[in-house]
């Protein structure tokens, strides 16, 4: 059963609105009360009586008082020791027409009740259209959020003004955005990893089928091959999971000699190290088995696309320990050199050439976006690319 209060639901800018006018209400009627109580309690004031000769005939302090129509009445001690009533009685007035002349709603307690009343209607009809503006606002970004929760990843909110409402408004926005572009990167790795997980396997089965006892040393090679291929491939899905899972235990951070890491790496890869200028190792915090895993994959993907030597320079910048990878391939053009480091994505002819599942430089970014840094791909002179890794230098 739905409770009544959920039943008979007031919008939210007709109970602001309803609360201004009965503050205003109660402002005005305790202002008019106390005013009347104020003019109820006249000061005293001096009577005095003279005859014609300017003789004093009496003389007294004394309050006024009311008595209704009949004006005001002011008792006067006289000389004789008698009492002497005063009266001014009211005086007839024009409809319309006030005390001095005036209109009736411009003087007296009657008349600032009035002006307090013309007031607060006033004040009711001004606020109406300002409280209904800033609660259309609300009735958006409420609609937005239910659509939103609905299912609809698409929905953005009309950002207006420079208040709360607008910051709040931007920040669902980009929680929307954030959310809509991780879900489709999940797709696009699920469709992309179904797709790559096909050729490796249909080569393994293909094989399978035409072995034989006499099978060539060469045949279980390219199986051993494929089987490696697609070993790594779910490996890197998964860690590219584990990556995007911003809650997930990634590892141990603790310091870590780049200098040193790259050696070994450089050693395993046959690439040429040249260390920093100054000597000292290169010390970063964060988490070695994924920097091995960074700098790995560069040395890799340098190795398959070079003809030549693949070079590691390690230098310190500030308060950032910078790794470049340079490589004697074919380079990459400029308008790709932002797009390789999206999974899956190789260079037309990449994968027929130089093979690779596609996924060895967006981990990389993943890995350094993780570590607070950043790597991009920049062109060098005469041939081949440019891998530059940057991480935040370990704070001594």
């Amino acid at each position: 059963m739905v409770p009544w209060h959920a039943r008979f639901r007031v919008p939210l800018y007709l109970r602001i609105w309803l609360a201004v006018v009965v503050a205003v209400g109660v402002l005005t009627v305790s202002f008019g009360w106390l005013w009347r109580m104020n003019a109820d309690q006249s000061p005293a004031r001096e009577i005095i009586l003279r005859n014609a000769a300017g003789d004093i005939l009496g003389q007294s302090m004394t309050r006024p008082s009311r008595e209704p129509g009949q004006g005001r009445e002011f008792e006067v001690a006289m000389k004789d020791g008698g009492t002497l009533v005063v009266q001014f009685p009211p005086r007839v007035r024009r409809f319309g027409e006030g005390p001095s002349g005036r209109p009736w709603w411009g003087r007296g307690p009657g008349g600032l009740l009035w002006i307090l009343g013309i007031a607060a209607v006033a004040v009711a009809i001004g606020t109406y259209p300002i409280i209904r503006r800033l609660t259309q606002r609300l009735d958006d970004l409420r609609s937005g959020v239910e659509r939103w929760g609905e299912g609809d990843l698409s929905v953005r909110i009309k950002e207006s003004g420079s208040d709360e409402l607008a910051f709040v408004a931007q920040r669902f926005n980009h929680a929307a955005e954030r959310v809509e572009t991780l879900l489709e990167s999940h797709k696009s790795l699920l469709a992309n990893a179904s797709h790559e997980l096909r050729s490796p396997l249909a080569r393994i089965r293909m094989g399978l089928e035409l072995m034989d006892p006499q099978t060539s040393p060469a045949f279980k090679e390219e199986i051993q091959r494929n089987i490696a291929e697609l070993d790594q491939l779910v490996d890197e899905i998964l860690l590219a999971s584990r990556l995007d899972a911003k809650e997930s235990d990634i590892g141990t951070v603790e310091p870590v000699d780049l200098t040193g890491l790259a050696a070994e790496e450089c050693a395993r890869a046959g690439a040429e190290l040249v260390p920093t200028d100054d000597g000292r190792p290169l010390v970063v915090q964060g988490v070695a088995r994924l920097l091995r895993r960074a700098v790995r994959n560069l040395l890799e993907n340098a190795r398959r696309y070079s003809s030549g030597s693949v070079t590691v320079e390690l230098e310190r910048e500030g308060e950032q320990a910078v790794v470049r990878v340079r490589d004697q391939g074919p380079g990459v053009p400029p308008a790709e050199r932002e797009r390789i480091f999206e999974p899956f994505y190789r260079l037309a002819g990449a994968s027929e050439r130089f093979g690779g599942v596609g996924l060895g430089l967006a981990l990389v970014r993943s890995i350094t976006q993780r570590h607070f840094g950043s790597v991009h791909c920049e062109g060098q002179e005469g041939t081949g690319a440019c891998f530059v890794l940057r991480v935040p230098c370990r704070q001594v």
